[in-house]
């Protein structure tokens, strides 16, 4: 069921609904960073399954071509796998995947195997599979955990760069941010650095309680004349994984920081941080080899890093569609029409 009659494919940057002084990169999306490959797999078995896997890949990433990484909780209720190897060593050594909450130990089970069968890995006695994960249960039969080996092979395979589908697929098929349906979302800025440019690229897998804020104004489904045959979760449960990802050449300790604004980014959109929510930054770099920047010059990626995470949530939003799911729950598409004249009502 559409959300909208808006254009297809519109998004935050285009309707007008994010501003600032840094511009998206050529597809607003975390493919613009050189090296990043981006694949979905989604399970959609209405009304009980609405589930899926994301495999983020950094270059030819392993054991030994590690990727340098920061890693930033900013309210641990999750289950991040491998978090924290990246806060002790400050590296990434497998692709990254994004999934369901019980299904998460089959993703991470399944990156493993994939892993293993690669040549370069003929050696390896040690692997640190790194996943994400957000509780789709509210619309999705969580129990059944439906994401194993097949799927996870599936996005790992299938990364690519280029545009990044959003919205209603793979670790973002049942998930819902801020009273509506959302998923998964991304968005880049272009920056300089030390007068070298950069890119900074943001992938969202929104699933968080709080309301909805644009331009500063909030926003409830009831505002917008939304209902919802069953309520949703409690607005302080949900989780929320970010990953950020640069080619500026960083250290594991800037990426960290890097990683805490990507956290701190999701106030821009009215995350409420509850008690329940796991809220989750991880920031890598594909730089080259430049020499590193320095602490002092890092303002304009801190900037790129708070505007890409804020459009990558609202895009999750708009790419999503209203969906029914078990137990007849359902979560609503954001009615982008009505949303965008009530902005222009306030101004």
């Amino acid at each position: 069921m559409p959300n909208t009659d808006r254009e297809a494919g519109a998004r935050a940057w285009e309707l007008g609904l994010v501003r600032g002084g840094l511009a998206p990169g050529p597809l607003n999306a975390i493919t613009d960073v050189p090296g990043i490959r981006v694949g979905h797999s989604t399970v959609h078995r209405p009304p009980e399954v609405h589930s899926g896997v994301t495999a983020l890949v950094p270059g030819e990433v392993a054991p030994g071509r590690p990727v340098p990484a920061g890693f930033f909780s900013g309210n641990g209720y999750g289950k991040l796998i491998g978090s924290t190897q990246i806060a002790e060593l400050g590296v990434i050594e497998t692709p990254l995947l994004l999934t369901s909450t019980l299904s998460a130990f089959r993703v991470a089970d399944a990156l493993v195997s994939w892993m293993l069968e690669r040549p370069d890995c003929r050696e390896t006695l040690s692997l640190n599979p790194v996943v994400g994960e957000c509780n789709d249960g509210f619309l999705s039969d969580i129990r059944s955990r439906p994401v194993g080996e097949p799927e996870v092979r599936a996005a790992l395979e299938g990364a690519r760069c280029g545009p990044v589908a959003e919205g209603c697929v793979g670790g973002g098929t049942g998930l819902g941010a801020l009273g509506f349906k959302a998923g998964m979302g991304t968005a880049s800025r272009q920056v300089t650095l030390d007068g070298q440019p950069s890119t900074v690229g943001a992938l969202v897998q929104a699933n968080f309680g709080g309301v909805l804020r644009v331009g500063g104004r909030s926003f409830t489904p009831a505002d917008l004349g939304v209902g919802q045959r069953r309520e949703p979760p409690a607005t302080e449960d949900g989780s929320c994984v970010v990953v950020v990802a640069t080619d500026a050449p960083l250290d594991a300790r800037q990426l960290a920081r890097v990683a805490r604004r990507s956290v701190f980014a999701l106030a821009r959109v009215g995350a409420g941080y509850g008690h329940g929510s796991g809220d989750y930054g991880i920031a890598l770099s594909t730089g080259d080899g430049r020499p590193g920047v320095a602490d002092g010059s890092l303002n304009p990626l801190f900037e790129g890093v708070l505007d890409a995470v804020e459009e990558a949530v609202l895009n999750s939003l708009l790419a999503a569609t209203t969906t029914l799911g078990v137990r007849g729950h359902v979560l609503p598409g954001l009615p982008v029409d009505r949303l965008l004249a009530r902005v222009r009502e306030r101004g």
